[in-house]
């Protein structure tokens, strides 16, 4: 089955298994922007360990169905080529280096 991906990410298998499993958030994923599921791909696959991902794959399909069309509290995608990383994300990356 085809599902649309984001713009700089393609859609990781377990997040598609997921979409699948739930009509609901699959009808929802497709209605969304291809940036908007790109900032939910790289949300996802952004984590560390395991178990951060599987939430967030669950977390995923909950809050879609919740109404949510973004990750909340997130900085946004760092991988996009097509715009500079703000000044905002650039401090808080900086910050983050640091720890």
């Amino acid at each position: 089955m085809a599902i649309s991906s984001g713009t700089v990410h393609t859609l990781p298998t377990d997040l598609k298994k997921a979409l699948t499993s739930d009509k609901k958030a699959l009808g929802l994923w497709e209605s969304l922007t291809p940036l908007a599921r790109n900032e939910w791909i790289c949300w996802t696959i952004s984590v560390k360990k395991k178990e951060t991902r599987d939430e967030h794959v669950e977390r995923v399909v909950s809050e879609l169905k919740d109404g949510m069309r973004r990750p909340c509290c997130w900085i946004g995608c760092i991988h996009r080529k097509d715009k500079e990383v703000s000044k905002s994300v650039k401090w808080i990356l900086n910050k983050r280096s640091r720890k």
